[in-house]
């Protein structure tokens, strides 16, 4: 059986509106992230969803994904093999130190 071959004219497309403001703090995310705005907010999306346990088990498919860097990736391994808590936890950590540097900025 031949694989479906990701790109941006396969790719499911879905319009957003976003409310004021999001797509300048999106960009800015982005940029920091040196990834699109795009891979930015699919990023985010699979995160959470990764999290409330809403992408299965074809999550370790995207491990490959050319949208992630080397550290990334290995970031993503290591979150992996961390238990559901512990995971928790440390999401919870790095948003309060990306809060405090925001509020030192």
């Amino acid at each position: 059986m031949k694989q479906a071959i990701y790109s941006s004219r396969t790719a499911d497309k879905f319009v957003v509106r976003l409310p004021d403001g999001m797509r300048e703090r999106i960009a800015d995310v982005a940029r920091n992230h040196h990834r699109s705005m795009n891979s930015e907010i699919i990023a985010r999306l699979e995160q959470t969803l990764l999290q409330e346990g809403a992408l299965g088990d074809d999550q370790e498919l995207r491990l490959d994904s050319p949208e992630l860097s080397l550290h990334e990736r290995e970031l993503l391994q290591r979150f992996r093999q961390l238990s559901h808590r512990q995971q928790n936890a440390l999401v919870a950590l790095i948003a309060h130190d990306a809060e405090l540097a925001t509020e030192q900025a």
